[in-house]
């Protein structure tokens, strides 16, 4: 089955819920009238049954990964399946645009959080109760577009296949810190990049700290920014800290105004407010915020990096 037709499936199983996406990417409730979405949102109380009403919730929830992937095809991204050396039926997937990264000047590496969520997507449950720019990737993916990124999502969650009716791990891939760590070596560096921007979300700081310690070098010499929202990573490894301080910060969940500093500590990340209390906003509501840090960032690694060459040449 093709990825287009998996996503039209996903949108068939939608409507037998009741449900579809307007036109401003929001989920609503079909109108028996006219068969499109009407005014009415997602209702998760279905029944005075928990347990039914959250069963109903996780069916529906599970059709939005292939709507999502369908999105980010319909915005220009390709699918790489990874690891190169399996059936596609037994591998992952990452995306990226242009689909063969090759020496990009610029290069953006976005990482999801842990959990239910697939590439694409930052928080399922607000792109059910909110709608697709709310809970998708889509909106960064556009921007970093628009200022010149090549793109690379990762899909760190999507660990395993069922093979002969057994549910096996993806070889070297079985685990999002695996998967980060392959598609990092084989895609990212292979790619020879001049400069390159890690966004992640929750969990994918973490991921992003496991990076930095194992790549310090690569880091070191071509990763410019690190922008984390409400990030998981809880420490960050001795070799690689002050690279890591030098070009991170981490936009927490809190009610104080956006870009409010936070003191987390003496000798930790810059943290500052993503002007959200709840975590599953932080992306979507720190989003400019995120992009004028990494324009920023950017601009000092431009600066840095040509003043070595002048000085190098003497002019």
């Amino acid at each position: 089955m093709s990825s287009a037709e998996k996503s039209g499936l996903a949108l068939k199983k939608l409507r037998e819920f009741g449900y579809a996406f307007n036109a401003e990417g929001q989920l609503r409730k079909i109108d028996e009238t006219t068969g499109e979405p009407g005014a009415e949102p997602f209702k998760f109380t279905i029944s005075d049954d928990h347990a039914k009403n959250q069963a109903h919730y996780e069916q529906l929830a599970e059709q939005i990964p292939e709507i999502v992937y369908d999105l980010l095809e319909q915005n220009g991204l390709r699918r790489t399946y990874v690891p190169d050396d399996v059936p596609q039926e037994q591998a992952t997937f990452i995306f990226t645009k242009p689909e063969k990264l090759v020496e990009p000047k610029k290069l953006v590496v976005i990482i999801h959080g842990s959990g239910y969520v697939r590439a694409g997507q930052w928080a399922r449950s607000l792109i059910i109760n909110n709608s697709l720019d709310h809970g998708t990737q889509i909106p960064y993916i556009k921007r970093a577009e628009s200022l010149g990124y090549d793109i690379l999502l990762t899909n760190t969650n999507d660990n395993y296949r069922m093979i002969n009716g057994e549910n096996r791990p993806i070889p070297r891939l079985g685990s999002a810190s695996a998967h980060a760590r392959y598609v990092w070596e084989k895609y990212v560096m292979a790619c020879n990049p001049e400069s390159v921007a890690v966004v992640a979300h929750s969990y994918g700081g973490a991921i992003a700290m496991d990076l930095a310690k194992r790549f310090t070098k690569f880091f070191e010499k071509n990763v410019f920014a690190i922008a984390l929202t409400d990030s998981a990573h809880f420490q960050i490894p001795g070799e690689a800290k002050q690279i890591i301080l030098d070009i991170s910060c981490n936009w927490v969940s809190s009610s104080a105004p956006l870009d409010t500093e936070i003191y987390t500590g003496e000798g930790e990340m810059l943290s500052v407010s993503a002007g959200h209390p709840k975590h599953e906003w932080t992306s979507y509501s720190s989003f400019e915020s995120v992009f004028k840090f990494l324009e920023e960032k950017y601009e000092r690694f431009i600066a840095v990096r040509t003043g070595s060459k002048k000085a190098k040449t003497g002019k």
